[in-house]
């Protein structure tokens, strides 16, 4: 099941999600952008960064809503971080709210932390682990398993707030309850319901965006909504669990208890914290490197703890805000005695694995074929400059070997290539062609328009489209985005007859023209018209001389068939005359 949605027709082959993602979880095909799933940590930076809303978080508010349609007996598990991020006056107008939406209990993600607070104490107390990494925080444990595999042995075998609180409400309530968590983050979808150590447990996933919506669906608001208790017992200092630092400040609370029943110190870790994709990387780097030893790390994907979840949009409250106010409203001190007892029986173990991409490296051939392909073929043809989105040209070569990344997406190639064949057609086409701005002056000129003009392109990008020719053609294509085709203009300084094309250009609020010498063609006509004419003379010469031949023959015959006419008669006369 995914977790982060893709609209395919608004991708806009940007690579902003490439370049903000730091585990390079996306792949590029076609020339869309795709979620590499089992790369992917669900960190949700490529959601925010997408500035097409491309990328979406799959939402499971309706099937909740068809939980509560029918009648299923629904627990909402509220993440501590609700008392940073909703507005409220009281924190009890929130239950009541969520008691509106028609949930069967509302419950505090916080009464799962306590357990969970436990276990590390019980960690800590053991000593058994070199070094212990908080495993609240599913993004984080997903860029352990899956990148820093050799790590998973750090990863306390804890489950989260969330899934201990699941399991004892499953425990308490039987299988048929469905629990829904809501909270800021949109890997806690992942670690409910798709990891199969994990599901079971949770039904649902729904954030804080989500439930804001819901209530203006139904005309809730939480200003007005009175002041109720959650079905919990008070989780006190757990429900700092979402602040930087909260999860220490926890498991210090339980260890003072436990340090003044057993009246000795168990401090034995150096405990310190750390909160952001890019500092999480480097301490597990750190860590690979052995340069971390005996510490007992809370580490968040997300900077600013999970007061800035993934799922969140920015309120125009910052982190450190949110911060204050939650510690001037927790009680710093641990939970009553006797607040663990009902989940003796309730296991909060859970196995860790390498997830890690066993596919294999490209061979150094491999990689300079690839590379080669988009005009690095030699080492300072690498610019390195992470247009694509990756850090390095080898990079975005290994990428591309396993089909997550095109040659098309390295910008700098693309742009020579796209300027390397605008030059081949200025330098090589035997038309004139003058591209003006829309002040009229000259901004690319060709080849022929060099040899026409007896300017240079040098030259001709300092002038003005009216120094040279008659622009008005020009300005009126600028001014009424009208194409003029097929024009013939003739330029007498220049001895020249052209067949223009004159179109606008848009996005670049220019005027492109091309001129077609056609002055010897324009000579030919000329010379077939002559000719024409000349052979029409010849003809009409000819005919008018044998008009005058026909009359002067008609003449002469005419007088001949008069006296052969006469001599007849008289030879006829003359024999009729002899016979009588």
């Amino acid at each position: 099941m995914d977790v982060i949605g893709f609209k395919e027709a608004k991708c806009k082959n940007c690579y902003k999600c490439v370049r903000v993602c730091n585990v390079k979880a996306i792949e590029v095909k076609d020339e869309q952008a795709q979620i590499i799933n089992d790369k992917c940590i669900l960190c949700g930076q490529c959601l925010e960064a997408c500035p097409q809303n491309a990328k979406t978080f799959i939402s499971d508010l309706d099937k909740v809503k068809d939980y509560i349609r029918r009648g299923i007996p629904t627990v909402v598990s509220v993440a501590p971080s609700y008392m940073g991020i909703l507005n409220y006056r009281v924190p009890g107008q929130v239950f009541s709210a969520l008691r509106k939406l028609g949930f069967s209990q509302v419950r505090e993600t916080a009464e799962g932390a306590a357990f969970v607070t436990a276990e590390y104490d019980r960690l800590l107390a053991e000593k058994k682990m070199e070094n212990i990494i908080t495993t609240c925080c599913p993004s984080m444990n997903e860029l352990v398993e899956i990148y820093y595999p050799e790590l998973t042995k750090y990863l306390a075998p804890v489950v989260s707030p969330m899934i201990a609180h699941g399991k004892l409400i499953k425990k308490e309530q039987g299988d048929s309850v469905k629990v829904v968590f809501l909270g800021p983050c949109i890997a806690k979808k992942r670690e409910a319901e798709n990891d199969r150590r994990t599901s079971g447990y949770i039904d649902a996933v729904i954030n804080f965006n989500e439930f804001e919506g819901w209530l203006a669906e139904k005309k809730i608001e939480i200003m007005e909504c009175g002041d109720e208790l959650p079905d919990n017992r008070n989780a006190a200092v757990n429900r700092l669990y979402p602040v930087s630092g909260g999860i220490l400040s926890s498991v210090l609370a339980c260890a003072g208890i436990a340090a003044a029943e057993d009246g000795k110190e168990k401090e034995t870790y150096k405990k310190f914290y750390v909160h952001g994709i890019e500092s999480c990387m480097d301490l597990l780097e750190n860590m690979k490197r052995g340069e971390i030893s005996g510490c007992f790390i809370e580490a968040d994907i997300c900077s600013g703890g999970c007061l800035k979840g993934s799922a969140m949009e920015n309120r125009g409250k910052s982190h450190f805000q949110a911060r204050l106010e939650m510690e001037d409203a927790v009680e710093k001190r641990w939970v009553e005695e006797g607040y663990l007892d009902q989940g003796r029986t309730v296991s909060m173990a859970r196995t860790f694995a390498d997830r890690s991409d066993k596919s294999s490296m490209p061979g150094e051939e491999e990689i300079r074929r690839i590379l080669k392909k988009i005009g690095k073929v030699n080492k300072e043809d690498e610019l390195n400059c992470s247009a694509c989105g990756y850090s390095t040209c080898r990079d975005k070569a290994i990428a591309v070997y396993h089909g997550n990344a095109e040659l098309t997406m390295c910008l700098p190639y693309m742009n020579e290539k796209a300027q390397s064949m605008a030059n081949v057609v200025l330098d090589t086409t035997p038309n004139i062609v003058v591209i003006v701005d829309s002040d009229m002056k000259i901004i690319e000129f060709s080849n022929a328009a060099v040899s026409y003009f007896k300017k240079t392109k040098a030259q001709a990008r300092e002038m003005y489209l009216f120094e040279l020719i008659d622009h008005t053609d020009f300005e009126y294509v600028l001014n009424t985005r009208t194409s003029i085709l097929g024009k013939k203009v003739c330029y007498p300084d220049l001895g020249i007859t052209t067949l223009q094309n004159i179109v606008y250009i848009k996005d670049q609020n220019c005027v492109l023209g091309t001129m077609q010498d056609i002055t010897e063609d324009e000579d030919k006509i000329r010379q077939s018209q002559k000719l024409k004419f000349e052979t029409i003379e010849m003809a009409q010469k000819v005919i008018d001389k044998q008009m005058m031949v026909a009359q002067e023959i008609a003449g002469l015959l005419g007088e001949t068939t008069a006296e052969t006419k006469v001599t007849l008669t008289k030879l006829r006369d003359m024999i009729i005359n002899d016979g009588n």
